[in-house]
C-alpha cells in the first residue's frame, strides 16, 4: 500500500499536497472571495506588474534590507541574530549583518527583527501595518530556499503587501486595535508573509487555501506592546513573530500538510473570530489594479511615523526662515490626539518627538545616529531645546486620519512667528521619495555597517533585480 510516508519519500511534499487535494472534490464549495483569492496568489509568481509598481517594490525591498542591516546594531537586532546562532536549523537562509546561515523560518524571523529594531522600516496607513519588516525578510528566506531569481522574489513581496494589508483593512481600521486590544500589525504581517512565502515556493491555489487557513489560525498580538520601552517586545509583534508565522505556514504546507479549504466563510471561520461584520469581498478588491505597495510609505526620517510630519515642517521652516536654536522661544506642534500620545515625551528617543525636534533645531537634520543616542536625551543643550517644544492634540487633525498631518509654529525671541502645515509627509505616497533620496538614505544606513563596497553592490543588485538569477546571489552582499 502506498503509505503517506512512502508517497513523501517518492513524490515529494508538492506531489503529497496533489494527491490530498482530492479531498477538495467532496469538501463544501469554496466562497467567491478565497476562489478569487487563492488563485490570484497562485499566478502571483509568474503574473507580470506594472513598470512603476515594481520599482516601487524595489524601492521597498532596498529600504527594509537598509532597516534589517542597520538594525543590527540595536538591542532588538542583536536578540535575533543571538536568536538565529543559538537556534540554526538547516543552513539554507541568510542573516543579514551577520556571518549566520540557517534554517528559513529562523532567518526570516531573524531578519524581520532587525527590520524593526527601530522606527526606520516602512508603513501603510490604511492596514495600520508596517508590511516590509515581516513580508521581506519571509520572502527572501524562502526566496534562498529554492534559488527563485529576482523577478519572482520582486512578485513575491508585491503580492505579500497586497494580501496582508486587505486582511486588516476588511475587518477594520481605525478603531479595531482600540476595540479588541488586538494588533493590526501582527495580523496583516502573518497573512502578508505567509502569501509572499508560498508565492516564492510556487504554490498552487489549493495550497493557497490551506496557507490561508495556517496563517488564520496564527494570527495574533496584542496592544500591549505599547508598554515595551526597549523595543524588542515591539519588534516581536511586528515583524519577528509574523514573519515566523508566515514561514511556518508556508512550510507546513510544503510539506504536505493540509488544511481547511476555505477559512473565510463557513463554522467558526476567520471573519467571525475577528470582524463578524466585514465584507469578505474586501479582500479581493482592486486585485491587480490597486497595488498596495504603491500606497506603502518609505519613511524620510528614521524616528516613528507620528514624527515624520513635524520634523518635515521644521526641516522646511529651517530652510525657507534659517534661523539659530539660540533664536527660538516656542515651537508648538499640533497632532492628531492618538499619534500625539504615541510619542509624548517617551523614554526611547525615536519615538520621542520633543526629543527628535530638539535634535533638529542644534543639527538642522536628523540623523540615524541622534536618532538613537539615548545618552544625548540628558545632554545639557538638548534639554534646553527640548523644554522649548510644546505638544497639542488636535481632534481636526484626529478626524483627518489615516493622514499624518501636522502643524507646527514657531516662535523667535523677537516676536516672530513661523508656521508650516504638513498634510503629506515625504515619503507617502502621495509625496514620494525619489530613487536618489532611497538610496541616499540606504547607503547611510548599511554602509557603517557592511562597508562602502558592499553597500553600493547590494543597492545596484536590488535595482536590478529583473538581472538577478537566484536570490542566493544577495548572502556574500548581505552578510557581515
Amino acid at each position: 500500500m502506498l503509505t503517506r510516508r512512502r508517497l513523501f519519500q517518492s513524490g515529494g511534499a508538492f506531489g503529497a499536497a496533489a494527491v490530498f487535494g482530492r479531498r477538495a472534490i467532496a469538501a463544501p464549495s469554496i466562497s467567491p472571495a478565497m476562489a478569487a483569492l487563492s488563485t490570484y496568489m497562485s499566478e502571483a509568481g509568474s503574473r507580470a506588474i506594472p513598470a512603476e509598481v515594481s520599482e516601487k517594490a524595489k524601492h521597498h525591498i532596498l529600504d527594509t534590507l537598509a532597516a534589517m542591516v542597520s538594525g543590527s546594531e540595536l538591542a532588538p537586532g542583536r536578540v535575533a541574530i543571538n536568536f538565529a546562532r543559538v537556534h540554526p536549523g538547516e543552513k539554507v537562509a541568510t542573516v543579514a549583518a551577520s556571518s549566520i546561515v540557517c534554517g528559513p523560518i529562523e532567518a526570516a524571523f531573524a531578519n524581520a527583527m532587525l527590520a524593526h529594531s527601530d522606527e526606520t522600516d516602512d508603513s501603510h496607513a490604511p492596514s495600520q501595518s508596517h508590511p516590509g519588516c515581516s513580508i521581506v525578510p519571509a520572502a527572501l528566506a524562502v526566496a534562498e530556499q529554492f534559488a527563485i531569481d529576482g523577478p519572482r522574489f520582486l512578485r513575491a513581496v508585491a503580492l505579500g503587501y497586497d494580501v496582508g494589508t486587505r486582511v486588516t483593512m476588511t475587518i477594520g481600521v481605525p478603531g479595531f486595535q482600540s476595540a479588541n486590544h488586538l494588533n493590526t500589525h501582527a495580523i496583516a504581517g502573518t497573512f502578508g508573509s505567509a502569501a509572499a512565502a508560498a508565492s516564492a515556493a510556487g504554490f498552487n491555489a489549493q495550497q493557497m487555501r490551506w496557507l490561508l487557513d495556517y496563517a488564520a489560525q496564527q494570527a495574533s498580538g496584542i496592544k500591549a506592546w505599547e508598554r515595551d520601552t526597549d523595543h524588542i517586545e515591539k519588534a516581536f509583534v511586528f515583524a519577528g513573530m509574523p514573519a515566523r508565522n508566515g514561514v511556518t505556514a508556508a512550510e507546513i504546507v510544503h510539506a504536505g500538510g493540509t488544511g481547511l479549504d476555505d477559512i473565510l466563510s463557513g463554522q467558526d471561520n476567520f471573519l467571525l473570530a475577528y470582524a463578524p461584520q466585514a465584507d469578505a469581498a474586501r479582500l479581493v478588491e482592486k486585485l491587480g489594479e490597486r497595488y498596495e505597495i504603491a500606497r506603502t510609505n518609505i519613511k524620510k526620517w528614521t524616528v516613528g511615523s507620528p514624527i515624520q510630519a513635524p520634523l518635515d515642517a521644521l526641516e522646511n521652516l529651517l530652510k525657507k526662515h534659517p534661523f539659530e536654536a539660540a533664536q527660538v522661544q516656542t515651537v508648538v506642534v499640533r497632532l492628531p490626539t492618538s499619534e500625539a500620545a504615541l510619542v509624548n515625551n517617551r523614554e526611547m528617543p525615536d519615538i520621542c518627538l520633543q526629543y527628535m525636534l530638539a535634535v533638529m533645531l542644534l543639527d538642522k537634520t536628523a540623523s540615524f545616529r541622534s536618532a538613537h543616542d539615548k545618552a544625548r536625551m540628558s545632554d545639557a543643550a538638548i534639554q534646553r531645546e527640548r523644554a522649548k517644544v510644546q505638544l497639542v492634540g488636535d481632534e481636526a487633525l484626529e478626524r483627518r486620519l489615516p493622514r499624518r498631518e501636522a502643524m507646527v509654529e514657531v516662535t523667535l525671541a523677537d516676536g516672530t512667528r513661523l508656521s508650516e502645515h504638513i498634510d503629506a509627509v515625504r515619503g507617502t505616497a502621495e509625496n514620494p521619495m525619489s530613487r536618489e533620496e532611497v538610496v541616499a538614505k540606504s547607503r547611510d544606513l548599511m554602509s557603517p555597517v557592511l562597508g562602502a563596497q558592499k553597500c553600493a553592490g547590494l543597492i545596484e543588485r536590488i535595482l536590478a533585480l529583473e538581472n538577478l538569477k537566484s536570490a542566493r546571489e544577495l548572502r556574500a552582499l548581505l552578510q557581515r
